[in-house]
């Protein structure tokens, strides 16, 4: 086994965090949150130092205390949260302790925020210019011209283009890359000393999260201190200085990012590692074939110069439609899995959509184990919804709130026509047994799980009436990445056990590497390149997979612990 190999960036050196040294300091910091038991601690005598030209990143999996610690150190805390003990240091300033005047003339001016939703901190009512231009006028009493002019300059600088013109715009006219851009801009606008950017990147696009990494990169490369909190050490090996690692609410391991990514030694760093789709090693699988093992049929899916089009409400003339699928085709192996990757609004869910009898198609031809989902048949298409299940990247939404557990899993089951309810519920107990979640789970309801079981529900559901294959639709994008890594292996466990197929959509080429025997590229609804999985992400032949993998974070600073001859040793 080679150990990883992380390149170290030479940066300047973090000082000792004494009293008067500019950056951030904390020491012995223990936050508590009140309760009817007497309260529970969340962080416990956790220290870090974030200095002047440096990313530090807070690392741990749900519950750690990251988002606690980053709350503390801008002063919001919720309500029922407290510092019980040590302290926030911001240069010579004391914060802990600040009354909400004094938080006034820190937040905004000296500590920005970048947030994870840019829909929920960015006022819908208000053109974005205008929102960069009111920490000038609040902080620094700037006039509303020369306001106006800086936003417009911090919009240039983030990297927007027509700067002038997205000034204007309100966020909905903004794409979700242009709306973070946006909150860097309003975070860094009045040059503050500490940027805290809290999981930034988690709701965008490879492509478009790298541009964000990028961008507070250069914010930290200008001599300001960044504190990054993220789930995902791929982030951290591919831009962080310096890394601390939280468990339980204790600080368990730090130092520099390329020590703590090589030698780290705590079981909750090893935990991450491991669990990271980018670092870890992908699935051992038969060299591709060409549909499957020898005693079985064609592929499942078999799709033919798919086109799909939709109204174009975007100004065009009365009549004109847009293109979101052109000319597609690919096939899926029974058995096997195939990865279909791209950016939002490259045709991804359309085709799901399609394929699940959903969305018609303009042209082309399909077949999904022998039925037609464009068909006029209803009772076709019900019993193609017998060999085909969809897993959603949103399973909250995708269940109803005031069922029970058992009902969600059961309702498919009822649908089919099983009406015995001692038969259901036996059922149901065998499917979530087989998605390692306990019986006690039949009597909860979705609000009462955590994300990682609500899509363990999901596959459990879609696994009632025996599909021969799940179309997994961003399944693991909306998870901390230790979750991510557990449903993963347990689409892989339950594909060797049934036999079942995949079509497994993600924007995410280091989830592929882990799932997919082949993938398939898509960009502006048509596919760029293809071929098994090995080949694709360590011989792309085409820029913009080149691209895409290079996006990919932790790839390019830190290769995975495998044998010394694996392919992607070579990545």
């Amino acid at each position: 086994m080679s150990a990883p190999r992380v390149e170290e960036v030479p940066r300047a050196p973090a000082g000792d965090g004494g009293p008067g040294e500019p950056g951030l300091s904390v020491e012995g910091l223990e936050v508590t949150y009140a309760g009817v038991a007497g309260g529970s601690v969340a962080l416990s005598g956790v220290g870090l130092r974030a200095a002047p030209g440096r990313i530090t990143a807070v690392v741990g999996e749900s519950g750690s205390g990251k988002s606690t610690l980053a709350h503390a150190v801008i002063g919001l805390l919720p309500g029922s949260g407290r510092i019980t003990a040590g302290g926030v240091r911001l240069g010579g300033t004391e914060l802990t302790g600040l009354d909400r005047r004094g938080w006034r003339r820190v937040r905004g001016a000296r500590i920005g925020l970048v947030p994870q939703d840019p829909g929920v901190a960015l006022d819908p009512l208000t053109p974005v210019g205008r929102q960069v231009a009111d920490v000038l006028r609040i902080h620094e009493r700037t006039g509303r011209r020369e306001a106006r002019d800086r936003a417009v300059e911090a919009l240039a600088g983030v990297g927007l283009p027509d700067p002038a013109v997205r000034a204007r715009q309100y966020p909905h006219e903004l794409s979700g890359g242009m709306r973070q851009r946006v909150l860097i801009a309003i975070a860094t606008v009045a040059r503050p000393e500490l940027v805290v950017a809290d999981e930034p990147t988690s709701a965008l696009d490879v492509t478009v999260a790298r541009r964000i990494l990028d961008l507070l990169r250069a914010v930290a490369d200008a001599g300001t201190a960044v504190l990054l909190v993220t789930h995902d050490l791929g982030v951290v090996a591919d831009r962080a200085d310096d890394v601390v690692v939280l468990a339980g609410g204790r600080a368990v391991e730090s130092g520099p990012a390329p020590t703590v990514l090589t030698a780290g030694s705590a079981p909750a760093t090893r935990r991450l590692l491991t669990a990271a789709p980018a670092l870890r090693p992908p699935e051992r699988r038969d060299p591709a074939g060409d549909g499957g093992a020898p005693d079985t049929p064609g592929p499942i899916v078999r799709v033919r110069d798919l086109r799909v089009s939709f109204p174009d409400r975007g100004g065009g003339r009365t009549g004109t439609r847009r293109t979101a699928v052109d000319g597609v085709s690919f096939t899926v192996a029974r058995g096997r899995t195939l990865g279909l990757v791209g950016e939002s609004g490259s045709g991804k869910t359309t085709i799901a959509r399609t394929l699940l009898g959903l969305q018609a198609p303009d042209s082309g031809s399909l077949d999904v184990d022998g039925h037609d989902p464009a068909g006029p048949d209803r009772a076709g298409l019900r019993r193609l919804h017998r060999r085909v299940q969809l897993v959603a990247q949103n399973p909250y939404s995708a269940m109803h709130p005031g069922f029970t557990v058992a009902e969600i899993v059961g309702e498919p089951l009822r649908n089919a026509g099983v009406r015995d309810r001692r038969e259901r519920a036996e059922t149901v107990a065998s499917l979530l047994d087989g998605v390692a979640l306990p019986a006690g789970t039949a009597a909860r309801r979705a609000s009462e799980l955590s994300g990682g079981q609500r899509q363990r529900v999901a596959i459990a559901r879609a696994l009632a009436v025996g599909p021969d294959l799940l179309v997994c639709d961003e399944p693991v994008s909306a998870l901390d990445v230790g979750v991510q890594a557990q449903i993963l292996d347990l689409l892989v466990d339950l594909q060797r056990e049934r036999g079942l197929s995949y079509l497994f959509i993600t924007h995410d080429l280091g989830v592929v590497r882990h799932v997919s025997d082949d993938v398939a590229v898509l960009r502006g609804g048509r596919i760029v390149e293809s071929g098994p999985t090995t080949r694709v992400l360590t011989d792309p032949r085409t820029p913009y997979t080149r691209e895409l993998l290079d996006a990919v974070p932790g790839l390019r600073r830190l290769t995975p612990p495998l044998e010394e001859d694996h392919p992607w040793t070579s990545v």
